[in-house]
């Protein structure tokens, strides 16, 4: 075998390249051909040249030759120098450290800044420092805003960091040496146990009871059995997670100890690979259609050159990429640009194209009135509390604007294990033969043995749960609830399989004193079946740990992947018998047993010989207990008499484990949240489907997906082929290709034993059913979908590196129940910028008329007397619609905000209602102002316009003066009072609670609920009487003049803008309820019970069985 430069696996890179990335991350059951100590040589006939055989596929001798290093002595100080200098450092390069100057450049590069730039260059320009200035502020603000937002957020990312091993412990010159991970090269033997983390992927060479948590790589939600003898066929593809000869870097020891040869290092694991493929870039450049012969025609060469400059002039304005509000504001920015333009061009047509410094500056102002200069430093500033706000519940904010998008969202693909459920395990059930099935209920604390119900129903497993389907309830009427204060009613038979369950245990369960809670440590099925004896006080320190303990410990035969199962001896102290504990897969427990002690109808007091038909009841309910999505384990015991006292601890474990008698099973399994449930619930009541994409078996993952409220609990309201379509494996989804999978009439709710590529397979699927979906993920293997997705979320606890770096936000808590506080401020978002957008747009409407329609007052100098001052154009825009936006920003959420359908992504924010809202308030104040300009010039003065208005004052502009200071103080106050009105869209101002006690009084308790926004309008109010009247500044820099019985005509101008708006909406409103009156649609009240599941429209209520499908 040869070993390539820069190869660090000991291979040909060739077979480890990325496109093996689908091989390398696939999770499944698939049956591989494993031998045990199957030789090298056992491959001799194979043709090498077909495939390089892997470490997994060769034995430790030969996989220690392959990579030159001694099974004893390890690496020797000065190859592993060398191979660091050739391979280089055992670390993942994901993204890189945060970069300020990358969040700059992201911040700059839209359509809406550079057309702010582009305007301050143009100001300048004209020597208007007013206006640049003005404009350069604003880009500064935002671009500084939105840079210390993201850069924040990294920085709290890179806190988050920290999950692969620091140092690595090794065998280098034949002494064990602990190593800084980064140092590790392939080749050396590492050395690892118990809570320790994998530095690099190895192959075993020794182990002890060994097993690993791989569930950031594969998914797998149980800790996977690891065997150092197993052999892989050399052509056989095997997925990682079936690859038990294997360990991978990132995974965790959570049993046993391991020797092992690391075989690839740093970016050349199979995490490493993941995070290489997440680097890929989209072709800059579009392919030329050809025919089948490889012949393309010229218009194809045009074709693919047109479509490459579109979509590189797509990407750099920010039209073609991001979320749909960045899409729908970089189209707003370029086509208020072209308005613009021409409105600069009819200001200087007006003009007869003589163009001096006034009326340039003033074609720049029209032009500014049309550009919402301020919209983005508002989004900005709203955003960016938003995401602050949304630190305190939990979610990190790496890209501001994914918080919007997340409110979009109309479809949720998670993660099961740690996401829905808690990651750690507790007993559901437990089957005594003779007694019947006992059950734990309403507990979501693993630890805690105090909390919940234990049920007893005489009945075994398989018929219970066939019975709780026939009455479609949570408890039988037989059910029986244990009071684990009162030992004397429990049976002997189930004292029998307490005492097993307890000492056939090596896992501790305690109370804190000082954090005042449970806590536990050793395997978690282990603390399961402890906790459950504890809540019976049957905990093994009542037994072995007291003074005058009933039991002394002799020996103990521990789990063993071969065996696979556990035995301990004891002593009992009053009969000096000695008890043999025994506990395991199913299976492996039987094969031991020779004798039990019956059914509850005809049950023995002392143990009678297993036959055919027992064995078959007990495969029977260890199947419908899996079907529960449980973990099953049996138990036996035996007694042995005194007499028969030995050394237990060089006792043969065959001779011990045999002749056992059963005691029954045990399920076990991953709980919910506590939260899961209702988070799901509020899910499906807001409109957005759930999908749970998970490596579990589909058991397991369905029995949870029906607790949570993923999957109805009633699926035999549903059609057999939608049941089917429901609940599907990898296996199942990969094999339909796109075009059957777009057939299916829906997409699956759960999909299990999911691969990476699954994942984004059905992140595709919903894009290509027009969905906005967002994805859950906290390992490896989910970065892929995470980048894929329209939102990412990872994990900020168990989340990997890698998927934190593809994701957009993080979860700090790990709860899915998070998203939903997410989701709920992104719709709180969305509401608001449709509010603060109409409310800055209609006052850009309302300038950009009045403005131009102002062109046809001809001073005596023959040039247009500008109604509105440049300054006063500006500070209309910048100070007097900017606060009230931003105190419309922090509004908050209405009550129904999750219990409505998400709006529809392509819609945007201007929708029709918005539009024409904002060309009718827009013309009524537009009007207003037109009308108080004539009547002051015309009625007042005569329609003496003067002459040089544009540039100072002088006694020629003196009715010229006090006409703009009017109508600048009609449309100030016009603006702010609409930044109230538009609160609610449709409801009065004056009724936005019809439902209250204090018609009255409620309208000023609205107002108030809102502070920022009620100062703002107040403060905004205030202001503009020293703006009129400050010397100076009202004549030189805004060009009005003082006002004196003008007032009135601001406070009726202000009331009739009111009264239009509360017109315009009653109308609005009249004709919205009779559209909404004349499509409605009478729902069957049959269906109301499933109206929010996805699959509503499928139910059949036919109470066809399909339970069993």
């Amino acid at each position: 075998m040869t070993s390539e430069k820069n190869s660090p696996n000991g291979f040909t890179l060739s077979d480890r390249k990325l496109s093996q990335f689908s091989e390398a991350t696939t999770v499944g059951n698939n049956n591989s051909n494993i031998s045990k100590g199957r030789a090298l040589e056992d491959y001799a006939s194979t043709d090498a040249t077909l495939k390089t055989p892997q470490p997994y596929t060769l034995i430790p001798e030969e996989c220690a030759k392959s990579f030159d290093t001694s099974l004893q002595q390890g690496l020797t100080t000065a190859e592993a120098q060398s191979r660091l200098a050739k391979y280089g450092e055992n670390s993942l390069s994901t993204e890189s450290g945060v970069s300020i100057s990358k969040v700059i450049i992201s911040q700059v590069f839209n359509a809406m800044v550079l057309v702010l730039i582009i305007s301050m260059a143009i100001s300048f320009g004209i020597r208007d420092f007013i206006a640049g200035g003005v404009i350069a502020g604003v880009i500064a603000i935002n671009i500084g805003i939105g840079t210390l937002q993201e850069y924040n957020a990294e920085k709290t990312m890179e806190s988050l960091k920290g999950l692969s091993s620091p140092t690595a412990r090794v065998i280098r010159n034949g002494e064990d040496v602990t190593i800084p991970s980064v140092e590790l090269v392939p080749g050396d033997l590492v050395v690892v146990k118990v809570g320790e983390t994998v530095p690099a992927d190895c192959r075993i060479i020794t182990s002890m009871n060994l097993e690993t948590d791989e569930a950031l790589l594969t998914g797998e939600s149980l800790p996977i059995l690891k065997d150092p003898d197993a052999i892989f066929d050399i052509n056989e593809d095997v997925p990682v997670g079936d690859r038990a000869n294997m360990i991978f870097s990132s995974s965790v020891i959570s049993k046993g100890r391991a020797t092992a040869i690391a075989t690839s290092t740093g970016m050349q694991t199979e995490i490493g690979i993941i995070a290489e493929s997440l680097k890929g870039k989209k072709k800059a450049v579009r392919e030329v259609k050809r025919d089948e012969n490889g012949n393309a025609r010229k218009r194809d060469y045009a074709s693919a050159i047109a479509g490459t400059f579109n979509d590189a002039v797509g990407a750099f304005l920010g039209t073609t990429t991001g979320t749909p509000l960045q899409q729908t504001l970089a189209k707003l920015a370029i086509f208020l640009f072209g308005v613009a333009v021409v409105f600069a061009i009819v200001v200087m047509a007006a003009q007869k194209f003589k163009v001096n410094r006034e009326v340039a500056v003033y074609a720049i102002c029209v032009a500014l009135s049309m550009i919402p200069a301020s919209l983005v430093v508002v989004l900005t500033i709203t955003m960016a509390a938003g995401a602050k706000v949304m630190v305190k519940r939990n979610v990190i904010i790496r890209k501001l604007d994914s918080l919007e998008a997340l409110g979009a969202v109309n479809d949720i693909c998670s993660d099961k294990t740690g996401t829905l459920t808690q990651g750690k395990m507790i007993t559901k059930k437990v089957w005594i033969p003779t007694v019947g099935t006992y059950s734990v209920s309403d507990t979501q604390e693993p630890f805690n043995p105090e909390i919940g119900k234990i049920s007893l129903v005489p009945l075994d497993p398989s018929n219970e749960f066939h019975k709780l389907r026939e009455i479609d309830d949570k408890f039988l009427p037989e059910t029986r609830f244990i009071d684990p204060t009162q030992t004397d009613i429990h049976s002997e038979y189930f004292q029998r399989w307490l005492y097993t369950a307890s000492l056939a245990n090596i896992a501790n369960v305690f109370y804190d004193d000082k954090e005042s809670s449970w806590k536990a440590n050793g395997d978690p099925t282990e603390i399961a079946i402890q906790v459950f004896a504890h809540r019976l006080n049957y905990q093994r320190s009542n037994f072995t740990d007291r003074a005058n303990a009933s039991f002394s410990h002799l020996a103990e035969y521990p789990f063993d992947s071969t065996v696979k199962r556990m035995t301990a001896v004891y002593k009992a102290a009053e009969s000096g018998d000695i008890q043999v504990f025994t506990k395991g897969a199913v299976e492996r427990v039987l094969e031991c047993c020779d004798s039990w002690y019956g059914l509850p109808a005809a049950r023995s007091e002392v143990p009678v010989p297993i036959d055919d038909n027992c064995q078959a009841l007990v495969h029977e309910n260890m199947e419908a207990l899996a079907k529960q999505g449980l973990r099953v384990l049996a138990f036996a015991q035996k007694s042995i008499p005194s007499s028969m006292d030995t050394n237990w601890s060089s006792t043969e474990r065959g001779n011990v484990e045999k002749n056992l008698t059963f005691l029954g099973l045990v399920g076990i399994y991953d709980p919910p949240r506590a939260e899961s449930a209702g988070a799901v619930k509020k899910c499906h009541k807001a409109g957005i489907n759930v999908h749970m994409l998970t490596g579990d078996h589909p058991g397991t993952a369905r029995a949870i997906a029906q607790e949570v409220g993923i999957l109805p609990h009633n699926l035999y309201h549903y059609s057999e082929d939608i049941v089917k379509i429901m609940v599907m494996t990898a296996s199942e989804f990969d094999a339909l290709d796109d075009d059957q999978i777009d057939a299916l009439p829906v997409l699956p709710l759960v999909i299990a034993r999911c691969a990476p590529t699954t994942k984004v397979r059905m992140i595709d699927a919903l894009h290509r059913r027009e969905k906005f979906a967002a994805m859950t993920g906290d390992g490896v293997n989910d970065s892929p979908s995470l980048k894929r997705a329209d939102v990412g979320i990872a994990m900020g606890i168990a989340g990997s590196d890698v998927a934190k770096d593809a994701s957009d936000i993080v979860l700090s808590d790990d709860n899915f129940a998070s998203i939903l506080n997410a989701v709920e401020e992104g719709r709180r978002m969305s509401d608001n910028i449709h509010k603060f957008a109409l409310h800055l747009l209609a006052g850009n409407v309302s300038q950009a008329l009045y403005l131009l329609l102002g062109l046809v007052f001809i001073d005596n100098s023959g040039f247009s007397v500008f109604p509105l001052s440049p300054v006063e154009v500006l500070w209309i825009i910048m100070i007097t619609s900017s606060f009230p936006a931003m105190g419309l920003g922090q509004e908050r959420a209405q009550p129904d905000i999750m219990q409505r359908p998400p709006k529809d992504p392509k819609k945007g924010i201007f929708t029709w209602e918005v539009i024409i809202d904002m060309c009718m308030y827009g013309l009524i104040l537009a009007v207003i102002c037109i009308a108080t300009f004539v009547g002051i010039v015309y009625g007042d003065g005569n329609g003496d316009l003067g002459y040089d208005c544009n540039k100072e004052y002088n006694d020629a502009c003196h009715f010229v003066f006090r006409a703009r200071s009017t109508t600048f103080v009609q449309m100030t106050w016009c603006l702010l009072v609409l930044a109230w009105e538009v609160i609610d869209m449709r409801r009065s101002l004056f009724a936005m609670h019809p439902e209250t006690d204090t018609p009255y009084t409620q309208v000023f308790r609205d107002l108030w609920s809102n502070q920022f926004l009620f100062w703002s309008v107040v403060g905004g109010f205030v202001v503009t009487f020293p703006v009129i009247y400050i010397p100076v500044i009202n004549t030189k820099v805004f060009l009005h003049s003082p006002i004196t019985w003008e007032w009135a005509l601001g406070f009726a101008g202000l009331f009739v803008f009111i009264a239009c708006v509360e017109l315009y909406k009653w109308v609005k409103r009249i004709t919205i309820r009779h559209f909404l009156k004349k499509n409605e649609v009478v729902l069957n009240p049959e269906h109301q019970l499933e109206r929010n599941s996805p699959f509503a429209k499928y139910a059949s209520f036919s109470r066809q069985n399909t339970m069993e499908v």
